[in-house]
């Protein structure tokens, strides 16, 4: 299995409700390659399947996806994760720890 295939595994373990960061998915894979997860998550074909978008910076800001911040946004807040001004609302509550 390549790093992009490990990667999206991982976001199958997201539950509904739920984010998780890029810190977090490179940590479980025993990497520090945090970068190396956001160009896995940048190539992912298939977001309704594999959800890259419920992951997000360290801080709680949303960062970046392929498809446009807003649209990011529109997933988060339809799998009911409520974002204001750029950040996830109770971050600490809504954090999926994978270790």
């Amino acid at each position: 299995m390549n790093f992009d295939q490990r990667v999206h595994k991982i976001l199958l373990k997201i539950p509904k409700g739920k984010v998780t960061t890029y810190k977090e998915i490179a940590e479980a894979l025993g990497t520090k390659a945090y970068r190396a997860v956001g160009s896995a998550l940048n190539r992912n074909k298939h977001p309704e399947m594999y959800p890259c978008y419920k992951v997000v910076n360290s801080d709680g800001r949303v960062g970046g996806f392929a498809l446009g911040t807003n649209d990011k946004i529109r997933r988060l807040q339809k799998d009911g994760i409520e974002v204001v001004s750029g950040k996830i609302k109770d971050f600490n509550k809504k954090i999926y720890r994978l270790s």
